[in-house]
């Protein structure tokens, strides 16, 4: 069989303050830019991306690609318009173009699931839209993030979305494998799936998605368990993504099945013990003076890193990675050995270069997405040029360019990795590219929510999630909604 691959990945949270570009796909940082055509499979096998999965599987069954567009970029504000209908326009183009070729027996996209476009607030379900016009009846499956907004179109318009399963991500190329097998499994019996959709009446906050530990684990172990118990082909449970302001953003679930009773009991069931379950969902975090306090306290006898997370500027969801909130406690605090990655900053960066190793350099650091930079005189340890491949659980051999990058000494015992593009601090690889052993420092601030689990929890001493001055507020409903559905609970219950 033929099968055509493409993808369009994007978390776009509606208050953030730097809209998405068309260059912000071509130059992602963190990830691979937009590959087209023959290059596209060469370049995605050996990421950790759900296209990659998804090759894997389709070449294992012996079946031919037809590649059509794959791009990524960092999140941030909605994607401008521009930019989704160049990309999408692409997508269609080469599935056109793929078409006419010969014939097309299915189609896998490598979705996120929570783009919001200014034009198209349910971003997915518009590329869905789009696609589905293009092939008609032809089988069409999607990979998404389970932070992605799922809606009923986007679950009418594919033939199976296909969720990751853990957050800290460390299973999207088996998503990819999956949403193929599910879509071979479709073309094979000739007929759509039944399904059922359901979302949930209230946000999960961020921090509380955590697959590792409670209340999530015990969540996808329920998940699993009624999968079996019903005999679907997929339970989907996609946590949402609670910074998108448009109807459909929520939790959901959705199922495919032989038969629709099949579907209805397995959403009814998951839905079920979710809502039972809605107050362990709270949130728990910690004021930033508080959690750098608590780090210094425990890090003078702990033989390994205490870890905060800078969640509320996390590059991941939306932030700049340029706040310095934390970085203001630590530098108040003095606290010894702390390392802080990173500061999106290219300015500094640039003047960081300009000064040379060994030099000291003034500097109004960070602070460009707020107005609220840190004046300081720093000293410049190291400089790089922020190319670097992950090694870790969730991003292992994806390529990584940050641009112009530097460690720099700021107190006495605080040093800063400054770079020129913006990352979540999910990897090791980021500190050992400026020559820092991660598991030799003291404390290891990371502007991060729950990513950073994957690689820095295995060598912590303790986890410390703080809130410091960010766009991703730990509690949504800070922000001036306009277009929720009515009834939906901005956190959930506390009791």
């Amino acid at each position: 069989m033929r099968i055509a691959l493409g993808g369009f990945l994007h978390e776009s949270h509606s208050f953030a303050p730097h809209p998405t570009t068309f260059e912000d796909f071509a130059r992602p940082g963190a990830w691979s830019p937009i590959q087209r055509g023959e290059s596209l499979v060469a370049h995605l096998k050996p990421t950790s991306a759900p296209s990659a999965g998804a090759i894997r599987a389709l070449e294992e069954a012996g079946h031919t690609i037809a590649p059509l567009t794959w791009c990524f970029a960092n999140p941030a504000g909605p994607v401008q318009a521009g930019a989704f209908e160049r990309i999408t326009a692409m997508i269609v183009a080469d599935l056109s173009d793929a078409m006419r070729a010969g014939p097309i027996d299915g189609v896998y996209l490598d979705l996120h699931g929570a783009m919001v476009a200014e034009d198209f607030p349910d971003g997915e379900g518009e590329v869905l839209r789009r696609v589905r016009a293009a092939v008609g009846d032809i089988p069409v499956t999607a990979s998404l993030d389970p932070h992605a907004n799922m809606t009923p179109a986007m679950v009418d318009l594919a033939d199976a979305l296909a969720p990751f399963r853990t957050y800290p991500h460390v299973d999207m190329k088996d998503a990819g494998a999956r949403a193929v097998r599910l879509l071979l499994e479709r073309i094979a019996r000739g007929k759509p799936f039944a399904r059922a959709f359901a979302a949930l009446d209230f946000w999960i906050p961020i921090t509380s998605q955590c697959t590792l530990m409670a209340p999530m684990a015990p969540a996808m172990v329920e998940r699993a368990r009624i999968a079996a118990k019903h005999g679907v082909a997929e339970l989907a449970f996609c946590f949402g993504f609670p910074y998108a302001d448009f109807e459909g953003c929520q939790p959901a679930i959705a199922a495919y099945a032989d038969t629709q009773a099949e579907a209805e009991a397995a959403v009814a069931e998951m839905k079920a013990w979710l809502d039972a379950h809605e107050t362990s969902f709270k949130l728990d975090v910690k004021p930033a003076a508080e959690a750098v306090a608590e780090a210094i306290r425990i890090a003078a006898q702990a033989a390994k890193p205490m870890v905060i997370a800078d969640t509320q500027d996390n590059p991941g969801g939306g932030g700049h990675g340029d706040t310095t909130g934390l970085l203001f406690e630590l530098i108040r605090q003095r606290a010894e050995g702390a390392v802080l990655a990173i500061i999106n900053d290219a300015e500094s960066a640039a003047a960081c270069h300009g000064a040379g190793e060994g030099a000291e350099v003034n500097l109004s650091l960070g602070g460009k997405s707020d107005g609220a930079p840190l004046p300081l005189r720093a000293t410049v340890e190291k400089l790089a040029d922020g190319r670097f491949t992950c090694t870790g659980p969730m991003g292992a051999g994806n390529p990584a360019d940050l641009g112009a990058s530097a460690l720099i000494r700021v107190a006495p015992g605080v040093r800063v990795i400054v770079t020129s593009r913006k990352m979540q601090a999910y990897d090791q690889a980021m500190f050992r590219h400026v020559g820092i052993e991660p598991a030799e420092q003291k404390i290891l601030a990371l502007k991060s929510s729950v990513h950073f689990r994957a690689d820095f929890q295995p060598i912590a001493e303790a986890v410390i999630v703080a809130v410091a001055a960010g766009p991703v507020a730990a509690d949504p409903s800070v922000f001036p909604f306009k277009h929720l559905r009515p009834g939906l609970r901005l956190k959930p219950r506390v009791g």
